[in-house]
């Protein structure tokens, strides 16, 4: 392909209508005829990036592997199109601001008036192509967070508009609006996204394709009167259906003929056709047919989306082993010495994902302590693995006080510490974060998982196993089965003589794929499996 293309796809009406699921679902279509793509996501708020916001402001923080705290749109690109994205890949104004303010304190624009155009717009456009230049991709997709309207997202369109300017042949405007019904009638109504596409136009901006949300399928005499009021061919106009699985979403725009009408538009020559390989995935997912029932066990229980990742992970992997996962999503406040036993007896498996602070923190030492009593299959992620180590040495080893430096600044057994390199003032961007190599132990069971010596996964954190403590871990029945060994860091525990009990620092929901899920979220599940089914 002699030129590279961008899609840009932008929200109208209101927000949280599937636009990334859109974004992502496109860019696995295109994965399918043989194209090379890359994927990014402009955000409109003020943040550097996700890393300091609270998860029940923003939800999950999507690490990539060099490091970049990123919007959870992110792992639905990662999972969609199986391409590991990078710190370009997630933009705020508060990074577009913040570089352009540096430049002009550093005396780069040589004393003129920085303005939004061209300056804050100019910064933008760099964005787009500069994971063009890196990523040498076929086509670039930057998905617009927000809605069209929002004052915060001007720039945004005025530089997407310009780009459609320099590059007018190989630019594609996709625009998501909601089709909502009158309350009585369910009938469906198309005002909203006639008043977005003007607003839309207004910006200079004209769709070449509309994806549509509703809760009722799109007639024919509907997408004839969006077409004629918003100037897109009746082909351009698609439904993002309600689907059993969201993986569905790509086959369900395919059927619509989405992919040719792109094709077309942007002057692309299919060579292949492998969609077949992702409809064979979602038939396999869609034949699972028993039940796991998996307690997570957590401080941010109220919002699903701060640990998206980890549950899809949980629930592709299932899929995979032809179960279908049900997940209760538990407050580790609510978990108490008095009722934990009763609480949490009920569940085929345990697992307890990152977070910080202190909040609710004996509660999920009390969940891996029964795991590890009671024999039954417990997956500890980051923080579960602290909590796990706390809860072994303070049972099995009598250190009754142990605990982490992050709940006991002036604690005497500092079991998990922060290390000289990641104590830092400021919170953003200061953990250990990103991909590092972890050594795994021969012969541990680990090892076998993988079927590695070594292995890659992605981190987000600041505090550490303390190594003072190992020899009493080792005492234990704790096997430190995984070394980052530049820095002597224990990254995986795993205990014998135990179904499955088995804890990492680092966080392997972020690498998991839908058809290629992480090894240890099968092995957990294979466990559980066997644990409720086989015995």
């Amino acid at each position: 392909m002699s030129k590279q293309k961008y899609i840009f796809v932008t929200g109208g009406v209101v927000s949280g209508i599937g636009k990334g699921i859109s974004a992502a679902s496109i860019g696995r279509m295109l994965k399918d005829m043989g194209f090379s793509v890359f994927m990014q996501k402009f955000d409109p708020y003020l943040n550097i990036d996700p890393g300091t916001m609270s998860p029940y402001q923003h939800g999950e923080v999507f690490v990539t592997k060099d490091g970049g705290e990123t919007d959870l749109d992110l792992g639905h690109y990662e999972r969609f199109i199986d391409v590991e994205l990078t710190k370009d890949s997630s933009i705020t104004s508060g990074k577009i601001y913040d570089s352009v303010l540096t430049k002009e304190r550093r005396g780069d624009f040589e004393g003129r008036t920085v303005q939004v155009i061209p300056h804050i717009t100019d910064e933008i456009k760099e964005k787009v192509y500069k994971v063009k230049n890196i990523s040498k991709a076929d086509i670039v997709i930057t998905e617009i967070g927000g809605t069209v309207g929002d004052i915060e997202s001007q720039p945004f369109f005025e530089a997407i508009r310009q780009i459609h300017s320099e590059n007018p042949e190989d630019v594609l405007f996709v625009h998501t609006t909601l089709v909502p019904t009158i309350p009585g009638s369910n009938e469906l109504k198309t005002k909203p996204t006639q008043h977005s596409y003007k607003q839309l136009m207004n910006y200079g901006i004209q769709p070449d394709v509309i994806v549509l949300r509703a809760d009722y399928p799109i007639t024919e005499s509907i997408r004839s009167k969006i077409s004629l009021f918003c100037g897109v061919p009746k082909e351009g106009i698609v439904q993002s259906e309600n689907c059993d699985l969201i993986y569905e979403v790509p086959l369900s725009l395919k059927k619509q003929n989405l992919d040719k009408y792109i094709c077309k538009k942007l002057g692309l020559i299919p060579e292949i056709d492998e969609s077949n390989k992702w409809a064979d995935m979602v038939k396999k997912f869609k034949k699972a047919d028993k039940t796991l029932n998996i307690a997570m066990v957590g401080k941010y229980m109220k919002l699903h989306d701060a640990y998206l990742s980890v549950s899809q992970a949980l629930i592709d992997s299932g899929y995979n082993e032809g179960y279908k996962v049900h997940i209760s999503y538990l407050d580790s406040e609510e978990i108490t010495k008095d009722n934990y036993n009763e609480f949490l007896k009920d569940f085929d498996g345990y697992l307890v994902p990152g977070g910080f602070g202190e909040r609710g923190i004996e509660g999920m030492i009390l969940t891996s302590k029964y795991a590890r009593e009671n024999k039954k299959p417990y997956f500890g992620i980051c923080l579960g693995m602290q909590v796990a180590v706390i809860e072994i040495l303070r049972d099995e080893c009598g250190i009754k006080d142990a605990n982490s430096e992050e709940f006991d600044k002036n604690t005497q057994n500092p079991v998990i510490h922060i290390i000289d390199d990641y104590d830092k003032d400021d919170l953003g961007g200061t953990l250990r974060l990103g991909n590092y190599l972890c050594k795994l132990k021969n012969d541990s069971r680990v090892s076998k998982i993988y079927n590695k010596d070594e292995i890659i996964e992605r981190h987000r954190h600041r505090y550490e196993v303390n190594n003072d403590y190992i020899s009493k871990l080792n005492q234990a029945g704790v096997t430190i089965s995984g070394i980052y060994e530049k820095e002597n860091l224990a990254e995986i525990i795993e205990l014998k003589d135990h179904p499955f009990f088995m804890a990492c620092q680092f966080h392997p929901e972020f690498k998991s794929r839908p058809n290629n899920p992480g090894p240890l979220f099968s092995e957990f599940i294979k466990s559980c499996g066997l644990e409720k089914f086989e015995k």
